[in-house]
């Protein structure tokens, strides 16, 4: 993305508002149906909040710094520090392109069986791949005109189905069961999903507050709306199917609209901040090479990705990115010191490994509050703990990058 263009509020909000209207979104939502639409709501309600706020305080980072999110974590983590999360990053992105991709594919897949067989879905996975991959290459067209249409066309169909779900008859009884404190993790670490790719676009905007209240707004609206209509569409129809759900309210070729513009809208984003994290690691490869290539791994995965592993794939980025990202918004506003022309922080890295340990180990108790919210406090009492012994050591401040 140039530098040089600036992106609006509401082109920001667009933005977020089109990369929350997916089925992963949805699908998220279905599984928190066994806790009933009232309690389901609060939980997502009260984990898109605290989600939401990582975003924000990252995206004010990206636009005060004009850099990057993974660049931006040079100045907690140093050089070679910010490469780890770069990396893992890559990793999360890459799943999240092939986790829609599938998506995709799979509800695409019955209106084709007529003409491509029961062999069809390599195919498709191929086809919305391409897609995907035409958007990230026209990255700064698609943050246009085009893309405000398409997230309005994409929220009136969602409401359609929201709509439809609430006629469709009386709420069921969901087989599956959850706790709360799980419920409350799943609405959290969508967001948190998101968090690494922020300031690669607030980095862009007009102004500070435009900026970010349009990313905030925009994503926090947008993930509750969808995670909302997929519990509601789970209640009332028995099952937290995502394609199932769209089917099931005879939505037709709406439907249809809604997978492939939906996943266009949305892992097109993915793509597009892989390259800017690869970028972090080095610039002599091309934007345009790199979309071709993140994409292709994506579709290559997509077409043999077990889905079952969905959930753990969600939790495993919670458990890196709360404690890593609650390092360096601390670092950030509180100790403010720029780390980024050193090799890395010791402090910053041992706290991000205890924080990570530490949310399996949270995890293991079924916390009412999840295991996020309370790996972030941990992460920060300790990481409060490190700095004072860094510095007093000088642990790793003099260790600069020629």
């Amino acid at each position: 993305m140039n530098n040089e263009k600036k992106i609006s509020g509401f082109s920001l909000f667009a933005l977020w508002f089109g990369a929350a209207v997916s089925l992963a979104e949805i699908m998220t939502g279905g599984l928190i149906a066994p806790l009933g639409i009232k309690k389901g709501i609060i939980v997502i309600i009260a984990g898109h909040l605290i989600g939401c706020m990582m975003i924000a305080l990252v995206g004010i980072i990206g636009f005060r710094e004009k850099k990057p999110s993974l660049m931006a974590s040079r100045m907690s983590l140093g050089k070679y520090g910010s490469y780890i999360i770069s990396i893992f990053n890559i990793i999360q992105l890459i799943g999240w392109t092939a986790i829609m991709l599938i998506q995709c594919a799979r509800s695409i897949e019955p209106f084709t069986v007529g003409f491509l067989g029961g062999n069809g879905f390599p195919l498709l996975v191929i086809f919305a791949g391409i897609l995907v991959a035409l958007w990230a290459v026209n990255a700064d067209k698609g943050i246009s005109t085009f893309n405000n249409i398409a997230v309005v066309l994409l929220a009136a169909l969602s409401f359609v189905m929201l709509n439809l779900a609430l006629k469709g008859g009386q709420a069921q009884s969901v087989t599956e069961m959850i706790s709360f404190g799980t419920a409350l993790e799943l609405s959290i670490v969508m967001p948190l999903s998101w968090v690494p790719l922020i300031s690669d676009y607030t980095m862009s905007g007009k102004s500070e507050k435009g900026s970010i209240l349009g990313s905030f707004a925009g994503y926090f609206i947008g993930s509750t709306l969808m995670y909302t209509i997929g519990l509601i569409t789970a209640v009332y129809s028995g099952t937290s199917d995502i394609i199932g759900m769209l089917f099931k309210f005879n939505m037709g070729f709406a439907a249809l609209f809604i997978v492939i513009f939906a996943t266009v809208t949305t892992t097109f984003m993915d793509v597009y901040s892989a390259v800017l994290t690869t970028l972090n690691l080095s610039q002599k490869i091309s934007r345009k090479k790199l979309i071709i290539g993140f994409t292709a791994l994506g579709t290559l995965l997509a077409i043999y990705f077990p889905m079952e592993q969905y959930e753990s794939f969600l939790y495993m980025i919670g458990s890196f990115f709360a404690p890593a990202f609650s390092v360096i918004i601390i670092d950030y506003f509180i100790y403010r010191k720029d780390r980024s022309k050193s090799k890395f922080s010791i402090a910053g890295i041992v706290s991000i490994l205890f924080g990570t340990t530490s949310y399996y180990v949270i995890s293991g108790y079924d916390l009412i509050l999840g295991s996020s919210i309370p790996t972030m406090m941990i992460t920060i009492v300790f990481y409060i703990v490190m700095r004072s012994i860094a510095n007093k050591l000088k642990l790793g401040e003099d260790r600069y990058v020629k």
